[in-house]
């Protein structure tokens, strides 16, 4: 290369060193932001022919079978009692209130006191220690109905007024029953709080385990694993 040339090439290589530091690091974004994905928590609210209500990380989408959701969750198909969805090429197959977590390189904001682990017993069945406006209980979840459920005798021993709530007839597996809707003033499950919770008070002394129903569980985030399902607080 001749001197003049070479003059003319010291002259541009700042600038040229420059746009290839930008060019380097615009690459490396590209990269990062292609490569770090978060978990996807997906949380089945409800089933209908051909479509479902889930949560995905928080925000309930209503999807149709082949549709995928903003987040990049697609609902396959539904059935009576299952949804089958897909994210980033992996299956999971859920039931009514259960959800799965697709995993990524993302860690969850969740800190550890604002989540519960629960087992199975024997037959099945979880079971969480709680407390209903601070009056210990002890839960039977059941995913399968729409609120918390307590009895009447319950409900008096707790000091919650009949008289404030509505009077309804609620289908249960029983058959049709005479109930009061309430609004709950505070519930906990483990260091799990919510407020303002909608609840059913069943006449009568049934059921003898207070249900841990939708009106709570929709509102935190469940993960179940084999015999152990986890709750957590929901951001």
């Amino acid at each position: 290369m001749k001197m003049a040339d070479m003059a003319g090439f010291n002259r541009y290589r700042p600038r040229l060193c420059a746009n290839w530091g930008r060019a380097l690091l615009l690459l490396c974004l590209i990269f990062v932001s292609s490569t770090i994905h978060a978990d996807k928590q997906v949380n089945l609210l409800a089933l209908f022919k051909d479509k479902a209500i889930v949560h995905i990380d928080g925000v309930r989408r209503l999807l149709a079978a082949g549709e995928a959701s903003p987040e990049g969750v697609t609902l396959i198909r539904t059935d009576a009692d299952h949804a089958v969805v897909e994210f980033d090429g992996r299956r999971e197959t859920l039931t009514l209130g259960m959800a799965t977590v697709f995993p990524g390189t993302g860690k969850s904001v969740v800190s550890a006191n604002e989540s519960v682990s629960l087992w199975a017993d024997p037959r099945g069945f979880f079971y969480a220690d709680g407390t209903i406006n601070s009056y210990p209980v002890r839960f039977l979840v059941d995913t399968g109905a729409n609120t918390i459920a307590i009895s009447s005798d319950l409900a008096r021993r707790i000091g919650i007024k009949l008289s404030d709530g509505q009077p309804w007839i609620a289908n249960t597996a029983g058959g049709m029953v005479r109930m009061v809707r309430i609004k709950l003033d505070r519930v906990s499950v483990g260091d799990i709080t919510l407020r303002d919770v909608d609840a059913g008070v069943i006449l009568g002394s049934h059921p003898d385990t207070p249900l841990l129903g939708m009106s709570f569980l929709g509102e935190v985030d469940m993960v179940r694993r084999g015999d152990q399902m986890e709750l957590k607080k929901r951001y």
